[in-house]
């Protein structure tokens, strides 16, 4: 790939390897290197720009003016040249990163060899073109007073790794001309060093011919993002403060020049994109890169933990692309990776501008998969239509940044389903929502959490986070099984905040207490949480706990218990069935409880259809 900098500054050294010598590194311009690499970045910047025009003008404008085969092909056409583009400026950052990054280092050394000839001179010795260092006579000898014999020491590039001599010259000056010497020797080592390694990044940093960007090309660019940011790793990367507050986050990239954060998210895309306390915006276009990243990668394996995940993030890829349909609010990539069970952070509606900001955390057996791509996402799209009917503007979002517990046979493991998942994933669901909280500029948002099933066990741990979720003013559960506490005050936000959907047909807001049946034997043999509900039920059909504490739906819980459809019998024809656990957040299956939630995500709670506890 040649641009800017002629072959890209393959070498600022010219690939001199071991004939270096420190007058070559004290006269590298490492100001050439910065210039070639402000025209890289230039050069991506534009491609940035022409990306944007494409998906937010061109593209837009045919589709509204034009119909047909013809205009379907041209919008084809288009999306691969915004691909091309979005390529063109991933490596440009790359390079770009790259080139500001051997400068860095070589100045660093430039500077050690500087300051030991500057010593040099001080005390009249001379440094030779192979590095030893001449010393003149000194001290007296004890013998006759006279000085004693200067001397040339030959510097060693690792001293601390030198084997003693045992023998110590006695002018005073031998001392201080090997340590001279051992600088120059260690500055030009390491700059050698230093120039190889980036030679060998650099070369790799190159486009295929053609005009297409196939899925390979995406692999290769997500080895060279990997071999820059090894490379790169003491220029950019101990600057991410990952240990700081999200206020602290989000002042740390207020301060940095645009150079700076242009850099940051070419070459760390992903963890600047999954850096609570960052603005939205600024994660959705770090994320939308990354995305790219991470299905080259994934895209190189073939193992069934690949393959499903590349499945969603080919289906979440599609949807960001996709022209919104008329009332559908746009899509925020917030958060995206393949770690555990998978990542991702989807908002429809922009949570740093929006009124109302509602999130919803889903549970058992969410996983990066194509069915979380199409339903879970969908979830929060419903959510965020209903809100925004309301009035002022609200930004739906769903959470998947934790690993919820896993289950092979649908929802049978409640029943050995622990609260570490959810204590770990409460832990990292506050912090997203104290990002939220710092970032949105409306001064006094409205904030809704929403947990659903195992999720709402994640949501109350949360919740009992010192200080509560940051920012949350009201807490919706449906179909839980529990949320860790026994009462609704225990929650941080008052009881008055707390609001519950229970259809009566759900069997997971019906689980006994573990203490109810010995039996992980009888759910076991007997079919799950089916047969914990009934036999559960029978063994105390008064008693309010659930499998995670006191029933949110119960009177003793103290919640708000709001109105939702009965779901599905749990035995009909084609034997026991769990959808009405899975229906709350159908607008058409259960309109009523996606009508209250939205509602309540929209601050008009007062407006709530209420229905009695249990």
């Amino acid at each position: 790939m040649s641009g800017p900098g002629g072959s890209g500054g393959l070498s600022a050294l010219g690939a001199l390897g071991a004939t270096l010598t420190w007058a070559k590194l004290r006269e590298v311009k490492c100001a050439e290197l910065e210039e070639a690499a402000d025209g890289w970045g230039r050069a991506g910047n534009r491609a940035d720009a022409a990306r944007n025009r494409i998906d937010t003008q061109l593209v837009d404008d045919l589709r509204r003016t034009q119909k047909g085969e013809a205009a379907r092909a041209a919008v084809r056409r288009l999306r691969r040249l915004s691909m091309n583009f979005q390529y063109i400026y991933t490596e440009c950052g790359l390079l770009r990163t790259t080139l500001n990054s051997l400068a860095h280092e070589l100045k660093a050394q430039q500077r050690v060899l500087q300051g030991a000839l500057d010593d040099a001179a001080a005390l009249k010795f001379t440094v030779h073109p192979d590095g030893s260092v001449t010393y003149p006579a000194a001290g007296e000898g004890l013998v006759d007073g006279k000085p004693l014999a200067g001397g040339r020491a030959s510097g060693v590039p690792n001293p601390g790794l030198a084997d003693p001599s045992g023998l110590v010259a006695p002018n005073p000056n031998a001392a201080k001309a090997q340590d001279i010497a051992d600088r120059v020797a260690q500055a030009v080592r390491t700059a050698a060093d230093v120039d190889w390694r980036y030679a060998k990044v650099l070369r790799a940093l190159k486009a295929e011919d053609g005009l297409s960007v196939p899925t390979a090309t995406w692999t290769d660019a997500a080895s060279d993002a990997a071999a820059v940011r090894q490379a790169a790793s003491g220029y950019l990367a101990q600057g991410i403060p990952h240990d700081a507050s999200p206020a602290e986050r989000k002042a740390w990239w207020a301060g940095l020049t645009d150079e700076q954060r242009e850099e940051y998210l070419a070459v760390y895309p992903d963890q600047i994109g999954n850096l609570d306390g960052i603005p939205a915006l600024v994660r959705d276009a770090a994320n939308r890169d990354n995305l790219q990243l991470l299905m080259g990668k994934l895209a190189g394996r073939d193992d069934e933990d690949a393959v499903t995940k590349l499945a969603a993030l080919r289906e979440i890829d599609r949807q960001l692309r996709a022209v919104r349909e008329p009332g559908e609010p746009p899509m925020y990539l917030l958060g995206i990776g393949d770690q555990g069970n998978g990542r991702a952070i989807v908002s429809y509606g922009n949570p740093d501008t929006s009124r109302n900001v509602a999130a919803y955390v889903p549970g058992l057996n969410t996983s990066l998969d194509e069915e979380f791509a199409r339903g879970d996402l969908g979830r929060a799209r419903d959510l965020a239509i209903a809100s925004n009917r309301h009035g002022e503007s609200t930004a739906a979002i769903t959470w998947l940044g934790y690993d919820a517990p896993q289950s092979p046979d649908g929802l049978g493991s409640l029943a050995v389903a622990g609260s570490a998942r959810a204590e770990g994933g409460g832990r990292s669901f506050s912090e997203f929502m104290g990002g939220l909280a710092v970032t949105n500029g409306q001064g006094d948002p409205h904030v809704t959490a929403i947990g659903h099933s195992y999720g709402s066990r994640t949501v109350g741990a949360a919740a009992q986070q010192d200080g509560g979720i940051p920012g949350v003013d009201d807490i919706v559960f449906v179909g839980s099984p529990g949320v860790g506490v026994d009462s609704a005050d225990e929650l941080g936000v008052g009881r008055d905040h707390v609001f519950v959907g229970a259809a009566s047909n759900d069997i997971v807001t019906k689980l006994p207490a573990k203490e109810q049946f010995a039996a992980g034997a009888v759910s076991t043999l007997t079919g799950g949480p089916a047969a914990a509900y009934l036999f559960g039920g029978l063994a105390d059909p008064g008693d309010d706990d659930v499998w995670f504490g006191r029933d949110p739906a119960s009177e003793s819980f103290g919640a708000r218990r709001f109105e939702v459809g009965d779901g599905p019998p749990l035995v009909g024809l084609g034997g026991l069935s769990t959808e009405a656990h899975s229906q709350y957040f159908d607008p058409v299956s259960d309109k009523t409880s996606v009508d209250n939630m939205a509602l309540i995500a929209a601050g008009r709670s007062h407006m709530v259809r209420l229905e009695e506890p249990r």
